[in-house]
């Protein structure tokens, strides 16, 4: 598969595929990434434990039965793993600590390595609470915004792993984009329901433009499809790919042929399907009243504004043409995976294929976004 099938990049760091290992305490390290997800875009080792404060909390939670990484040195030991992932994978590493000059220091290392560092603001047990680790920190979030700011100083990509449906999920996405943060790793749980949240999905998706990494239970294909279509542009695996050695492989395969065939492999929903606001790229002409409406007045445009927007994308590329769809234009033609014979007829004239015109489709949703009077972090979501 080709490194630049999906053309992944944030900051130093490129993705070779969209599926990741996610971090589970005192099991996910070099060696258990190389067993199981040695064909990731990226693996998150961790979480490791940086400061005296969180060893001591992870040292309690050993003695009660957990597994924990434990180590005198820790910036040593985390430096040594980050070396033994030898798989071409982009690694993270997870960390913990109950103060910021630790983690600060980490930064400044695990940028030399070429690696991300994602801060832990999703563990969820009593004695990380209690310490104000972890999920303590979305209580907190003046503390995560001085924490991300002095953190991003040192230059380091860096990813924040929340767990969904704690606080706002609105509020919580803007305040780490706008504190400077390259990618949320959300896990989407939701009490009582088995699998992700989609709708805390595209809660994250349609309040910040940064890199979203999607987790929890995706064990197959179709799940990792289904989440892509919410808007992550990455799925993290977790105890599935520990009780399914062929599942990150699998993930892998899957999304590089769907990206090979239809050219926008997390492309939305559409609107009127409770697509996120990329979806605007597949509306109508805005001439009925739709859900379109909502969606880009939310973004501050006005009807004659975001019909004016998508055709002044339109010029000068092959999606001003098919005067025979709906409304004489391809820029307003749907999603390539619903079935529309006048739409096909027309790109079988202009000999435009699937994944091409997807590609300018995404391009599109881009284009709407960049020009949009209202910023998606300052939408009225």
């Amino acid at each position: 598969m080709s490194d630049d099938l999906f053309d992944l990049h944030v900051g130093y760091v490129s993705f070779k595929n969209p599926i990741a290992l996610a971090p589970m305490a005192g099991i996910v390290d070099s060696e258990f990434a190389s067993k199981y997800a040695g064909d990731a875009g990226l693996v998150v080792l961790g979480a490791f434990n940086l400061d005296e404060g969180s060893i001591a909390v992870a040292s309690e939670m050993v003695a009660r039965g957990r597994k924990e990484f434990i180590s005198s040195e820790p910036l040593e030991f985390i430096k040594k793993e980050i070396r033994a992932v030898t798989t071409g994978s982009v690694v993270a590493v997870n960390v913990r600590s109950t103060t910021l000059g630790p983690l600060v220091e980490a930064a400044k290392m695990v940028k030399e390595e070429g690696a991300i560092l994602e801060l832990n603001a999703h563990c969820r047990q009593p004695e990380m609470l209690e310490a104000g680790l972890g999920e303590a920190l979305l209580h907190d979030l003046p503390r995560l915004t001085a924490w991300i700011l002095a953190i991003k100083e040192t230059g380091v990509v860096l990813s924040v792993k929340v767990r969904a449906n704690v606080v706002d999920d609105v509020k919580l996405a803007r305040v780490i984009e706008k504190a400077g943060a390259d990618i949320i790793h959300v896990d989407a749980m939701l009490n009582g329901f088995e699998g992700p949240d989609l709708a805390a999905i595209l809660n994250y998706r349609d309040s910040t433009r940064l890199f979203l990494i999607g987790n929890n239970s995706i064990r197959d294909f179709a799940g990792a499809k289904e989440a892509f279509s919410w808007g992550v542009n990455m799925v993290s695996v977790a105890r599935g790919a520990m009780d399914d050695s062929g599942l990150v492989r699998e993930l892998v395969d899957g999304i590089g042929s769907y990206q090979k065939a239809i050219g926008w492999y997390n492309a939305p929903k559409h609107v009127c399907s409770n697509g996120d606001f990329r979806g605007l790229a597949f509306c109508c002409l805005p001439v009925k009243p739709c859900p379109v409406h909502e969606k880009f007045g939310k973004l501050g445009y006005t009807a004659e504004e975001f019909a004016r927007t998508k055709l002044d994308f339109a010029k000068g590329t092959l999606l001003e043409f098919g005067q025979d769809t709906c409304f004489g234009s391809l820029v307003w033609c749907c999603k390539i995976t619903k079935p529309c014979w006048i739409r096909d007829g027309a790109l079988n004239a202009l000999d435009l294929s699937d994944a091409s015109y997807m590609k300018l489709k995404r391009e599109l949703a881009e284009y709407i976004l960049d020009h949009a009077r209202v910023p998606i972090n300052e939408s009225l979501y």
